[in-house]
């Protein structure tokens, strides 16, 4: 007889419906560039992923994830970050990156591109608000892993030139949505993740 608190698995397939989806927000760091309005719709992304039941995955940086961040937190909902360094003091000294408005953050040590694998590939789906090339390299890993992918139009930067960037890259638009208004955005963007799950059983 197992003991009371080990596991039952009754079948091949775990019932995940009480897992949280991750959503990554991924944008530019540094928002000069940003078109007005970016930060305070990245505010409410972040909002909108709690308010439909979603944890917030970023970057633990500045700008755009920061922001997402805060609107994560004062719905009260789970702020997850990835930082590019290794230990805590390097993020704050080395990386002079934010600590508050995280629940957690993992130091990977990775630098800048090994945390943008690692950050796309542990959610669900990410969407990019405005963004630099850093922003593109994480859209362009997540649509190579075929990731459910939202872009927040009407906020600059790279966001605004991804269209064009798939149209002429002749590799189609993947599972990309692109989309000014961030709850319809998140909403569709679960949609698609619910679908996936259910197609691959989990």
């Amino acid at each position: 007889m197992p003991k009371s608190h080990d596991p039952i698995i009754k079948s091949d397939i775990v019932n995940t419906s009480y897992l949280k989806y991750k959503i990554c927000v991924s944008g530019a760091a540094e928002t000069g560039h940003c078109a007005d309005g970016a930060l305070e719709k990245a505010k409410e992304l972040g909002r909108e992923i709690v308010r439909q039941g979603a944890v917030l995955m970023t970057g633990a940086t500045t700008g755009v994830p920061y922001w997402s961040a805060i609107g994560a937190k004062e719905e009260n909902g789970i702020s997850i970050g990835l930082s590019p360094a290794a230990t805590e003091k390097a993020h704050i000294k080395s990386y002079r990156l934010p600590v508050d408005y995280f629940d957690i953050i993992i130091y990977t040590g990775f630098e800048y591109a090994g945390r943008n694998l690692l950050l796309t590939r542990s959610s669900d789906a990410v969407i990019i608000v405005c963004g630099r090339i850093g922003t593109i390299n994480e859209f362009t890993i997540a649509f190579e892993d075929k990731k459910p992918i939202g872009v927040l139009t009407e906020t600059g930067g790279a966001a605004d030139m991804l269209e064009d960037i798939l149209d002429k890259s002749h590799r189609g638009h993947g599972k990309v949505i692109f989309e000014s208004d961030p709850k319809l955005l998140v909403e569709k963007l679960i949609e698609v993740i619910k679908k996936e799950k259910e197609d691959n059983g989990s």
